[in-house]
Protein backbone atom coordinates (compact mmCIF):
# COMPACT_ATOMS: atom_id res chain seq x y z
CA UNK A 1 0.00 0.00 0.00
CA UNK A 2 1.13 2.93 -1.05
CA UNK A 3 1.51 5.64 1.72
CA UNK A 4 0.85 9.94 0.94
CA UNK A 5 2.97 12.42 2.88
CA UNK A 6 -0.58 13.38 4.39
CA UNK A 7 -1.30 9.62 5.59
CA UNK A 8 2.33 9.80 6.72
CA UNK A 9 2.05 12.88 8.37
CA UNK A 10 -1.28 11.53 10.42
CA UNK A 11 0.67 8.39 11.44
CA UNK A 12 4.19 10.36 12.79
CA UNK A 13 1.85 12.75 15.15
CA UNK A 14 -0.32 9.77 16.54
CA UNK A 15 2.44 7.71 17.33
CA UNK A 16 3.91 10.64 19.44
CA UNK A 17 0.91 9.98 21.83
CA UNK A 18 -0.46 6.59 20.76
CA UNK A 19 -3.97 6.09 21.76
CA UNK A 20 -6.35 2.84 22.31
CA UNK A 21 -8.59 2.47 19.47
CA UNK A 22 -11.42 -0.32 19.23
CA UNK A 23 -12.06 -1.79 15.58
CA UNK A 24 -15.41 -3.50 16.06
CA UNK A 25 -15.02 -4.61 12.40
CA UNK A 26 -12.88 -7.68 12.50
CA UNK A 27 -14.42 -9.81 10.34
CA UNK A 28 -13.20 -7.78 7.05
CA UNK A 29 -9.98 -7.74 5.89
CA UNK A 30 -9.42 -4.11 5.14
CA UNK A 31 -9.80 -3.22 8.84
CA UNK A 32 -7.24 -6.09 9.55
CA UNK A 33 -4.98 -4.90 6.98
CA UNK A 34 -5.40 -1.37 8.40
CA UNK A 35 -4.81 -2.42 11.78
CA UNK A 36 -1.34 -3.76 10.81
CA UNK A 37 -0.24 -0.75 9.56
CA UNK A 38 -1.44 1.02 12.48
CA UNK A 39 0.33 -1.09 15.04
CA UNK A 40 3.78 -1.41 13.18
CA UNK A 41 4.15 2.28 12.98
CA UNK A 42 2.91 2.16 16.40
CA UNK A 43 0.42 4.96 16.09
CA UNK A 44 -2.12 3.37 17.71
CA UNK A 45 -3.42 0.48 20.52
CA UNK A 46 -5.72 -1.53 18.88
CA UNK A 47 -8.33 -3.84 20.01
CA UNK A 48 -10.51 -5.92 17.28
CA UNK A 49 -13.41 -6.91 18.10
CA UNK A 50 -14.44 -10.33 16.31
CA UNK A 51 -13.37 -14.20 16.25
CA UNK A 52 -9.67 -14.20 17.72
CA UNK A 53 -8.58 -17.67 16.11
CA UNK A 54 -9.69 -16.10 12.63
CA UNK A 55 -8.01 -12.98 13.38
CA UNK A 56 -4.81 -14.52 14.27
CA UNK A 57 -5.02 -17.41 11.38
CA UNK A 58 -5.24 -14.38 9.04
CA UNK A 59 -2.15 -12.92 10.29
CA UNK A 60 -0.19 -16.23 10.77
CA UNK A 61 -0.97 -16.76 6.61
CA UNK A 62 0.49 -13.14 6.16
CA UNK A 63 3.58 -13.60 8.71
CA UNK A 64 2.33 -10.25 10.64
CA UNK A 65 2.88 -9.55 14.11
CA UNK A 66 0.10 -8.91 16.36
CA UNK A 67 1.89 -6.77 18.48
CA UNK A 68 0.51 -3.74 19.69
CA UNK A 69 -3.12 -5.69 18.65
CA UNK A 70 -5.53 -7.51 21.31
CA UNK A 71 -8.18 -9.58 20.23
CA UNK A 72 -11.56 -9.79 21.75
CA UNK A 73 -14.51 -11.63 21.66
CA UNK A 74 -17.56 -9.27 23.39
CA UNK A 75 -19.33 -12.59 24.19
CA UNK A 76 -16.46 -13.93 25.90
CA UNK A 77 -15.80 -10.62 27.27
CA UNK A 78 -15.45 -10.74 30.96
CA UNK A 79 -16.65 -7.04 30.93
CA UNK A 80 -19.75 -7.97 29.45
CA UNK A 81 -22.38 -7.97 32.30
CA UNK A 82 -21.01 -4.29 33.56
CA UNK A 83 -21.02 -2.73 30.52
CA UNK A 84 -24.63 -3.76 30.04
CA UNK A 85 -25.11 -2.33 33.67
CA UNK A 86 -23.50 0.49 32.20
CA UNK A 87 -25.69 1.39 29.07
CA UNK A 88 -29.05 0.31 31.33
CA UNK A 89 -27.98 3.14 33.41
CA UNK A 90 -27.26 5.36 30.34
CA UNK A 91 -30.64 4.60 28.89
CA UNK A 92 -33.29 3.54 31.50
CA UNK A 93 -34.70 6.82 31.48
CA UNK A 94 -35.51 6.64 27.70
CA UNK A 95 -37.14 3.02 28.54
CA UNK A 96 -34.50 0.38 28.22
CA UNK A 97 -34.78 -2.78 30.15
CA UNK A 98 -32.11 -4.43 31.87
CA UNK A 99 -32.57 -7.17 29.37
CA UNK A 100 -32.76 -4.74 26.54
CA UNK A 101 -29.44 -3.72 27.59
CA UNK A 102 -27.71 -7.13 27.87
CA UNK A 103 -29.08 -7.88 24.42
CA UNK A 104 -27.53 -4.60 22.95
CA UNK A 105 -24.51 -4.70 24.45
CA UNK A 106 -23.60 -7.54 22.18
CA UNK A 107 -23.86 -5.69 19.27
CA UNK A 108 -19.81 -4.58 18.37
CA UNK A 109 -20.57 -1.06 17.69
CA UNK A 110 -22.50 -0.87 21.17
CA UNK A 111 -19.56 -2.75 22.84
CA UNK A 112 -16.98 -0.62 21.07
CA UNK A 113 -18.80 2.43 22.26
CA UNK A 114 -19.06 1.29 25.79
CA UNK A 115 -15.58 0.43 25.97
CA UNK A 116 -15.03 4.27 25.61
CA UNK A 117 -17.36 4.83 27.65
CA UNK A 118 -15.89 3.07 30.25
CA UNK A 119 -12.48 4.44 30.09
CA UNK A 120 -11.20 1.28 28.33
CA UNK A 121 -10.35 3.05 24.54
CA UNK A 122 -10.27 6.29 23.74
CA UNK A 123 -11.82 6.11 20.10
CA UNK A 124 -13.67 3.89 17.73
CA UNK A 125 -13.89 3.18 14.17
CA UNK A 126 -16.66 1.55 12.15
CA UNK A 127 -18.37 1.93 9.38
CA UNK A 128 -16.34 -0.52 6.46
CA UNK A 129 -19.64 -2.87 6.96
CA UNK A 130 -22.10 -0.34 9.01
CA UNK A 131 -24.03 2.43 7.73
CA UNK A 132 -23.64 5.76 9.11
CA UNK A 133 -26.66 5.13 11.36
CA UNK A 134 -25.10 1.75 12.93
CA UNK A 135 -22.07 3.93 13.68
CA UNK A 136 -23.34 7.27 15.19
CA UNK A 137 -26.50 5.47 17.17
CA UNK A 138 -24.48 4.47 20.05
CA UNK A 139 -22.10 7.20 20.09
CA UNK A 140 -25.38 9.73 20.28
CA UNK A 141 -26.99 7.45 22.69
CA UNK A 142 -23.50 6.63 25.05
CA UNK A 143 -20.95 9.34 24.46
CA UNK A 144 -23.09 12.12 23.18
CA UNK A 145 -22.88 15.92 22.70
CA UNK A 146 -20.00 17.45 24.40
CA UNK A 147 -22.50 20.72 23.82
CA UNK A 148 -26.07 19.93 25.05
CA UNK A 149 -27.47 23.27 23.07
CA UNK A 150 -25.10 22.19 19.45
CA UNK A 151 -25.93 20.16 16.71
CA UNK A 152 -23.10 16.77 16.32
CA UNK A 153 -22.48 16.98 12.25
CA UNK A 154 -19.45 15.18 10.77
CA UNK A 155 -16.54 16.69 8.88
CA UNK A 156 -14.36 15.25 6.17
CA UNK A 157 -10.49 15.65 5.32
CA UNK A 158 -10.25 15.66 1.81
CA UNK A 159 -6.22 16.17 0.47
CA UNK A 160 -6.43 17.43 -3.06
CA UNK A 161 -2.92 18.00 -4.64
CA UNK A 162 -1.25 17.51 -1.17
CA UNK A 163 -3.30 19.93 0.49
CA UNK A 164 -5.67 19.68 2.89
CA UNK A 165 -9.51 20.91 3.14
CA UNK A 166 -12.01 20.08 5.82
CA UNK A 167 -15.75 19.47 4.29
CA UNK A 168 -18.72 19.53 6.26
CA UNK A 169 -21.30 18.20 6.40
CA UNK A 170 -21.19 14.95 4.49
CA UNK A 171 -22.92 12.32 6.27
CA UNK A 172 -24.80 13.56 9.27
CA UNK A 173 -27.38 16.68 9.33
CA UNK A 174 -29.54 16.18 5.51
CA UNK A 175 -31.22 19.71 5.44
CA UNK A 176 -28.96 21.52 8.17
CA UNK A 177 -31.01 24.85 9.72
CA UNK A 178 -28.92 28.20 9.29
CA UNK A 179 -27.82 27.44 13.04
CA UNK A 180 -26.75 24.25 12.44
CA UNK A 181 -24.93 25.27 10.17
CA UNK A 182 -23.47 27.69 12.01
CA UNK A 183 -22.17 25.36 14.43
CA UNK A 184 -21.17 22.91 11.48
CA UNK A 185 -18.53 25.94 10.69
CA UNK A 186 -17.36 26.77 14.06
CA UNK A 187 -16.86 22.65 14.66
CA UNK A 188 -15.24 22.24 11.17
CA UNK A 189 -12.94 24.91 12.38
CA UNK A 190 -11.75 23.51 15.60
CA UNK A 191 -11.20 19.93 13.52
CA UNK A 192 -9.14 22.21 11.27
CA UNK A 193 -7.33 23.44 14.04
CA UNK A 194 -6.78 20.27 15.43
CA UNK A 195 -5.11 19.15 11.96
CA UNK A 196 -2.80 22.12 11.73
CA UNK A 197 -5.06 23.81 9.35
CA UNK A 198 -5.72 27.37 10.13
CA UNK A 199 -9.38 27.61 9.03
CA UNK A 200 -10.65 29.83 6.45
CA UNK A 201 -14.42 28.93 6.03
CA UNK A 202 -16.53 29.38 2.82
CA UNK A 203 -20.16 29.15 3.25
CA UNK A 204 -20.97 27.79 -0.20
CA UNK A 205 -23.92 28.31 -2.51
CA UNK A 206 -24.80 29.31 -5.88
CA UNK A 207 -24.59 32.69 -5.56
CA UNK A 208 -21.72 34.63 -4.24
CA UNK A 209 -22.37 37.82 -2.58
CA UNK A 210 -25.89 38.58 -3.65
CA UNK A 211 -25.44 37.37 -7.55
CA UNK A 212 -28.00 35.33 -7.11
CA UNK A 213 -31.50 34.59 -4.82
CA UNK A 214 -33.46 31.96 -3.22
CA UNK A 215 -34.31 30.25 -0.14
CA UNK A 216 -31.20 28.52 -0.07
CA UNK A 217 -28.94 31.57 -0.65
CA UNK A 218 -30.97 33.05 2.00
CA UNK A 219 -29.75 30.46 4.18
CA UNK A 220 -26.30 30.09 4.10
CA UNK A 221 -26.06 33.93 3.99
CA UNK A 222 -27.91 33.96 7.34
CA UNK A 223 -25.88 31.42 8.73
CA UNK A 224 -22.99 32.97 7.94
CA UNK A 225 -24.17 35.75 10.09
CA UNK A 226 -24.72 33.71 13.03
CA UNK A 227 -21.36 31.73 12.67
CA UNK A 228 -19.32 35.19 12.52
CA UNK A 229 -21.93 36.48 15.83
CA UNK A 230 -20.65 33.19 17.23
CA UNK A 231 -16.95 34.03 16.75
CA UNK A 232 -17.11 36.98 18.63
CA UNK A 233 -17.93 35.16 21.78
CA UNK A 234 -14.82 34.26 24.21
CA UNK A 235 -14.85 30.80 23.17
CA UNK A 236 -13.97 31.65 19.76
CA UNK A 237 -12.66 35.25 19.88
CA UNK A 238 -9.29 34.29 20.25
CA UNK A 239 -9.09 31.73 17.61
CA UNK A 240 -7.51 32.56 14.31
CA UNK A 241 -10.71 31.41 12.19
CA UNK A 242 -12.31 33.19 9.49
CA UNK A 243 -15.45 32.96 8.20
CA UNK A 244 -17.32 34.19 5.15
CA UNK A 245 -19.84 33.89 2.78
CA UNK A 246 -22.51 32.86 0.75
CA UNK A 247 -19.97 32.54 -1.99
CA UNK A 248 -19.39 30.01 -4.95
CA UNK A 249 -16.70 26.96 -4.76
CA UNK A 250 -14.91 28.77 -8.20
CA UNK A 251 -14.64 32.32 -6.02
CA UNK A 252 -14.16 30.29 -2.59
CA UNK A 253 -10.77 28.42 -4.12
CA UNK A 254 -9.90 30.62 -7.36
CA UNK A 255 -7.43 33.42 -6.45
CA UNK A 256 -8.15 35.04 -10.23
CA UNK A 257 -12.11 34.19 -9.72
CA UNK A 258 -12.31 35.59 -6.78
CA UNK A 259 -10.84 38.78 -7.02
CA UNK A 260 -14.21 39.64 -9.38
CA UNK A 261 -16.51 38.20 -7.18
CA UNK A 262 -15.64 39.15 -3.94
CA UNK A 263 -12.15 41.16 -3.89
CA UNK A 264 -12.35 42.71 -0.53
CA UNK A 265 -13.51 39.14 1.41
CA UNK A 266 -9.89 37.47 3.33
CA UNK A 267 -11.45 34.28 2.29
CA UNK A 268 -12.47 34.12 -0.94
CA UNK A 269 -9.35 32.44 -2.87
CA UNK A 270 -8.11 30.87 0.03
CA UNK A 271 -10.73 28.55 1.51
CA UNK A 272 -10.07 25.49 2.91
CA UNK A 273 -12.93 24.86 5.02
CA UNK A 274 -16.07 24.04 3.04
CA UNK A 275 -19.39 24.35 4.15
CA UNK A 276 -22.55 23.18 2.07
CA UNK A 277 -25.53 23.97 2.51
CA UNK A 278 -27.16 20.57 3.02
CA UNK A 279 -25.99 16.88 3.20
CA UNK A 280 -26.25 15.74 -0.24
CA UNK A 281 -24.19 18.34 -2.27
CA UNK A 282 -21.05 17.32 0.14
CA UNK A 283 -21.62 13.81 -0.06
CA UNK A 284 -21.78 14.33 -4.14
CA UNK A 285 -18.83 16.17 -3.90
CA UNK A 286 -16.60 14.10 -2.00
CA UNK A 287 -17.15 10.82 -3.57
CA UNK A 288 -16.42 12.62 -6.77
CA UNK A 289 -13.02 13.89 -5.91
CA UNK A 290 -12.23 10.82 -4.83
CA UNK A 291 -13.27 8.59 -7.94
CA UNK A 292 -12.47 10.99 -10.47
CA UNK A 293 -9.81 13.16 -8.97
CA UNK A 294 -7.89 10.65 -6.91
CA UNK A 295 -8.14 13.04 -4.10
CA UNK A 296 -7.48 10.61 -0.50
CA UNK A 297 -10.79 11.39 1.43
CA UNK A 298 -10.47 10.66 5.31
CA UNK A 299 -14.17 10.30 7.21
CA UNK A 300 -16.86 11.20 8.02
CA UNK A 301 -15.62 12.00 11.38
CA UNK A 302 -18.13 12.83 13.97
CA UNK A 303 -17.76 16.66 15.59
CA UNK A 304 -19.52 17.55 19.02
CA UNK A 305 -19.30 14.19 20.31
CA UNK A 306 -17.11 13.83 24.37
CA UNK A 307 -15.05 11.29 22.29
CA UNK A 308 -13.99 10.40 18.82
CA UNK A 309 -16.02 7.95 17.42
CA UNK A 310 -15.62 7.76 13.19
CA UNK A 311 -17.07 7.03 10.39
CA UNK A 312 -15.94 4.78 7.37
CA UNK A 313 -17.59 4.68 3.76
CA UNK A 314 -18.34 1.05 3.20
CA UNK A 315 -16.47 1.61 -0.09
CA UNK A 316 -13.29 2.49 2.33
CA UNK A 317 -10.08 1.55 1.03
CA UNK A 318 -7.16 -0.21 3.33
CA UNK A 319 -5.46 3.36 3.35
CA UNK A 320 -8.92 5.58 4.26
CA UNK A 321 -9.26 3.00 7.27
CA UNK A 322 -5.59 3.54 8.15
CA UNK A 323 -5.53 7.26 7.79
CA UNK A 324 -9.29 7.59 10.35
CA UNK A 325 -7.31 5.30 13.03
CA UNK A 326 -4.79 7.82 13.02
CA UNK A 327 -7.04 10.60 12.78
CA UNK A 328 -9.51 9.49 15.67
CA UNK A 329 -6.35 9.17 17.47
CA UNK A 330 -5.28 12.56 17.00
CA UNK A 331 -8.31 13.55 18.00
CA UNK A 332 -8.64 11.62 21.71
CA UNK A 333 -5.48 13.53 22.16
CA UNK A 334 -5.82 16.71 23.91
Amino acid sequence: MKISPFLNNLLERASKEPKTIVLPEGEDERILQAAHIVAERKAARLIILGNPDEIKTYYDKNNWSLDGIELMRPEDSEKLESYAELLYELRKAKGMTPNDAKKLTLNYNYFGTLMIKAGDADGMVSGANHSTADTVRPALQIIKSAHKDRSVSSALILVANNKPYIFSDCAIIINPSEQELADMALASSETALKFGIEPKVAMLSYSTRGSGSGAMVDKMRNATKLAQELLKSDEYKNLPIMIDGEMQADAALDMVVAKKKAPDSQVAGHANVLIFPCLEVGNISYKLLQRLCGCEAYGPMLQGLNAPVNDLSRGALTEDIVGMIAITAIQATH
